[in-house]
């Protein structure tokens, strides 16, 4: 008997390092298996915190007939007992089980560096999520950003915006998405100076920036007006990381000449001659203690705290502090 045709893909690959994009493929994969299955579980586990056993049961078919959806993280850590368990399932899925495997397309070992292949061979629904570096491949994101929200944006307009934002794509969604609505569709340079100019410049990076320059008043009045006016609490995790994480990598580079070292750190020499700038007045010990609560405040606003906006004020005030160690 053939499957009805609202039967999602039993197999997806989603395959890359850009956060943003892997979070998303896992998403579309978890809602096209809830059009089929409303009541489909979802279960999301680490491939470390794995065994063969544990896996045998995650995928195993509910006794009520309810759907399941199964996702692996960070497979490209995935050891050989653990990798051939998968392999062995993927050659026969069960019906209403839907095995979404996360992997960076690395992997230190050759059972982790094979994987992908063999989802590819057994028929997985493969998504590519590219690191994405380069400037021309940021406009492109923004495009297609702005016509995902239903709009369309002109090349100045696309400029504007990577200069008025940044890097962060997170940022960079956010913004494409409120410019479509607010400018009715149609995206051009004014709407994106408009959009940004005033107190609406608040974003999670000059949170950051305040924090880790430790301004803590300035810092705190940031983050309370970002809040108001709706910047999302993972924007403003996700800025206040990439400050702490930007600053260490370029410390433990060393000094140099920022446009020699772009290539090298993977940043434009702009960002580095901003942290070069900010790193004067930080500790190895309190680059330590601010990456702590970095990663701290990330897991929090995803579900780890009750008080989402809470964990974002002691995060700022814990990087104010951390930046007077020595």
């Amino acid at each position: 008997m053939s499957r009805p045709a609202t039967t999602p893909p039993p197999l997806h690959l989603v395959l890359g390092e850009e956060e943003l994009l892997v979070e998303r493929a896992v998403r579309e994969a978890l809602d096209t298996a809830r059009l089929a299955d409303p009541r489909a579980d979802a279960v999301r586990v680490r491939v470390s915190e794995l065994t063969p056993s544990y896996f045998a049961e995650l995928v195993s078919p509910s006794l009520f007939s309810e759907g399941r959806v199964v996702v692996l993280d960070a497979a490209q850590d995935i050891g050989q007992e653990n990798a051939d368990a998968v392999l062995s399932y993927i050659a026969d899925p069960a019906d209403g089980v839907v095995l979404v495997v996360v992997h960076s397309g690395g992997g230190r070992s050759k059972a982790a560096k094979s994987l992908p292949a063999a989802l590819r061979k057994a028929g997985a629904a493969v998504t590519e999520c590219p690191k994405i570096t380069k400037p021309a491949e940021r406009e492109s994101f923004v495009r297609n950003e702005v016509r995902r929200a239903g709009g369309r944006i002109d090349a100045a307009g696309v400029v504007a915006l990577v200069d008025a934002v940044g890097t962060d794509l997170r940022e960079l969604a956010s913004a494409a998405t409120q410019l479509v609505a607010d400018s009715g569709g149609s995206v051009d340079e004014e709407a994106v100076r408009r959009y940004h100019r005033g107190r609406a410049e608040v974003t999670g990076f000059q949170v950051a920036e305040k924090a880790v320059a430790g301004d803590r008043a300035a810092a705190l009045e940031s983050l309370r007006w970002a809040q108001q006016i709706g910047v999302a609490h993972v924007l403003l995790a996700d800025a206040l990381a990439d400050a702490v994480r930007t600053i260490a990598r370029v410390s433990a580079a060393g000094r140099g000449n920022p446009n020699q070292m772009a290539g090298e750190l993977g940043m434009p020499p702009w960002k580095i001659r901003k942290a070069q700038g900010q790193s004067k007045g930080w500790s190895a010990a309190g680059l330590a203690a601010a990456m702590r609560v970095a990663a701290r405040v990330n897991a929090e606003v995803k579900g780890a705290a009750a008080d989402p906006a809470y964990a974002l004020e002691r995060a700022v005030l814990d990087i104010v502090a951390a930046r007077r160690q020595r």
